[in-house]
């Protein structure tokens, strides 16, 4: 295994790291404030002054592998960006390259017709518009996607759509122009694999109707947000199908991978920026006469902390090396590993950042309690830990099974 990152992402993460420090970490105020106070269903007008910049400064779409848009960066290579992106958590928009659009743009790129990439790709790779993926459902258990109950019928030159989905990162962002819907195109086939379709659906088209906006712990996630999507009786043209009929698990985990191990980078950098909060507010206060950094038991946590981080970052850049070597499919244990390690361990970490900030760690004054919350999302999102330890246990007991009898 060779876990050293190539001069090529060296050379972006010097300047990725420049950029940071020169406009998104001095802005962090400022875009707090814009939320709060301006119109929340609207883009912040300061990250869109950043985003062209970025743009501009040729740091843009880093997490495209394959794509003369993109970077042309292994998965290991996007390791240090993606984490240092997730220092703050709405840097990766800076960059293009923030969900669930990396995902869409990675489905397009792969599976998609050119005339889907020339409608749909070529504006999301420009930063033009964004998307959702809808395939979530509240009425069944989808961590088993072979529940969902949307259906998608041919009916002639269209399909027409119907379903209930929630959980539809973006669908409240005015610039999300399409979304990917997953259903069930073919339900009566006997491969239950074979049962379900990923087609593009414009969000104006009639029919669809965006509901309530969920929040997380409170937080309303806005501009960007979590909703709810009614589907009754859409119609879209048949080439808005992607791959074809029945293709709808293959595209799934080709698009799931890649967006798994995104999160997990992100969160990297999300526990390294609490642990920092945590060290410098811990060495600021005085309780019982010294220093609180200076208590034993303060001390366990922050050595603690420290090891969790980085057995996380080995775990992630094993799981990228073997993304890159044997491609996705093999690496599927790896991957399920490090999604249920690196929420578990942020979790971890930024609640003893809270913990150390006092009455103001549940505030909004610190940031910690919505990293937290974001954090505690990702044990849901994208599979749950049960799912994923499931299929890791699974394929644990294939190999040893096959190695051993």
């Amino acid at each position: 295994m060779d876990f050293n990152y190539s001069d090529r992402a060296h050379r972006y993460l010097d300047r990725l790291r420049g950029f940071m420090a020169e406009h998104v970490y001095p802005r962090e105020a400022d875009v707090a404030a814009e939320v709060a106070t301006g119109e929340r269903w609207a883009p912040v007008s300061i990250i869109e002054e950043i985003k062209a910049r970025a743009k501009a400064e040729g740091l843009w779409n880093l997490f495209l592998p394959d794509s003369e848009d993109g970077a042309g960066l292994s998965n290991l290579d996007y390791a240090p960006l993606a984490e240092e992106m997730g220092r703050v958590l709405w840097a990766s928009e800076c960059f293009n390259c923030s969900a669930p659009d990396t995902g869409n743009m990675e489905v397009l790129a792969r599976y998609g017709s050119a005339g889907q990439k020339q409608r749909w790709l070529k504006p999301l790779l420009a930063g033009e518009i964004r998307s959702a993926f809808a395939m979530t459902e509240p009425d069944v258990a989808s961590s088993d996607a072979r529940n969902i109950e949307s259906s998608i019928r041919r009916d002639g030159d269209t399909y027409v759509i119907n379903g209930r989905k929630w959980w539809t990162s973006g669908a409240g962002d005015p610039r999300c122009k399409v979304m990917i819907f997953m259903g069930k195109s073919d339900p009566d086939n006997d491969d239950v694999y074979r049962q379900q379709s990923m087609i593009l659906v414009p969000t104006d088209a009639p029919g669809v109707t965006i509901g309530r906006m969920l929040p997380v712990f409170g937080y309303d996630d806005a501009p960007h947000g979590h909703g709810e999507v009614i589907f009754d009786n859409v119609r879209v043209p048949a080439d808005h199908m992607i791959l074809g009929e029945g293709r709808g698990f293959e595209i799934a985990q080709g698009r799931l991978g890649p967006g798994r191990i995104h999160h997990c980078m992100r969160l990297i950098g999300l526990a390294e920026r609490g642990l920092e909060r945590m060290c410098r507010r811990l060495s600021e206060r005085v309780a019982f006469g010294k220093p609180v950094a200076a208590q034993g038991v303060w001390q366990e946590r922050i050595a603690e902390a420290r090891i969790l981080i980085d057995q996380a970052r080995f775990l992630t850049l094993n799981a990228a090396y073997k993304m890159d070597t044997v491609g996705n499919k093999a690496a599927r244990k790896e991957i399920g590993m490090i999604k249920v390690a690196a929420p578990t361990m942020a979790c971890k970490v930024l609640d003893w950042a809270i913990q150390a900030h006092g009455g103001g760690g549940v505030s909004d004054d610190f940031g910690t309690a919505y990293a937290y919350a974001q954090a505690r999302t990702l044990r849901l999102a994208d599979g749950p830990d049960e799912v994923h330890r499931y299929q890791i246990a699974r394929l644990e007991l294939a190999e040893q099974v096959g190695r051993n009898g």
